[in-house]
């Protein structure tokens, strides 16, 4: 899978080139040049102002940007970088069809673990915009108890305690400090969670796990 980050830096991220160390960093979509089916991960760097104007140009660009993207490479997934996050913005970048949004700065492993999600079909938001669209989706869907107690049982004790609280929107941090365990055995649980239960990402993690 081809990695390209499209940024106006002078020079990429660090942890951009630790995670992909053969990635593509360009200012600007029309140096882009891949074969038009080509399976590529576009990470778009969003250098945001306090400036309110600024701040909408930025979001129209954003816009155009991923719709010149997905009109040119039809397999593209999109990931937004943002310097500032915000669930407005978040919010937005999935209605246009991006996978994923996160921290420009984040580090390689996260950047990494972002990529693992998007490539199994899963998306990947901040835990703000991940608690409300929990929070809205399990208003309206949930499933049966018997469902539920059946998918537990597929789990380990300790996977149990992970999954529920990874469905309620907890971070992995969140999750070590309330269980008492290391973020890294936290990852580790969830992901034996999501291949025994078929779940791409936590938010479906969570909408099979809601009890009626």
């Amino acid at each position: 899978m081809q990695h390209l980050f499209i940024s106006s830096l002078s020079a990429p991220i660090s942890s951009w080139l630790e995670a992909f160390s053969d990635a593509i960093c360009v200012s600007d979509i029309a140096q882009v040049n891949l074969d038009r089916q080509a399976e590529a991960v576009f990470w778009l760097h969003q250098n945001q102002s306090d400036n309110a104007l600024k701040l909408q140009d930025d979001q129209k660009v954003l816009s155009q940007t991923i719709k010149t993207i997905f009109s040119e490479y039809p397999l593209a997934k999109i990931i937004v970088l943002a310097n500032m996050p915000n669930q407005a913005e978040s919010i937005q970048s999935l209605r246009l069809g991006a996978l994923g949004y996160c921290h420009a700065y984040s580090d390689s492993a996260v950047l990494k673990e972002i990529s693992e999600v998007i490539s199994r079909g899963g998306l990947w938001i901040g835990q703000d915009v991940l608690r409300q669209l929990i929070e809205n989706s399990t208003k309206r869907l949930s499933s049966e108890p018997s469902y539920v107690d059946g998918l537990l049982a597929k789990l380990t004790a300790r996977e149990q305690e992970v999954a529920l609280d990874a469905a309620k929107g907890f971070s992995n941090k969140e999750i070590a400090r309330h269980l008492n365990i290391t973020e890294r055995t936290v990852k580790a649980h969830l992901a034996h969670v999501f291949e025994r239960l078929g779940a791409r990402d936590r938010l479906q993690l969570a909408l099979m796990l809601n009890k009626k």
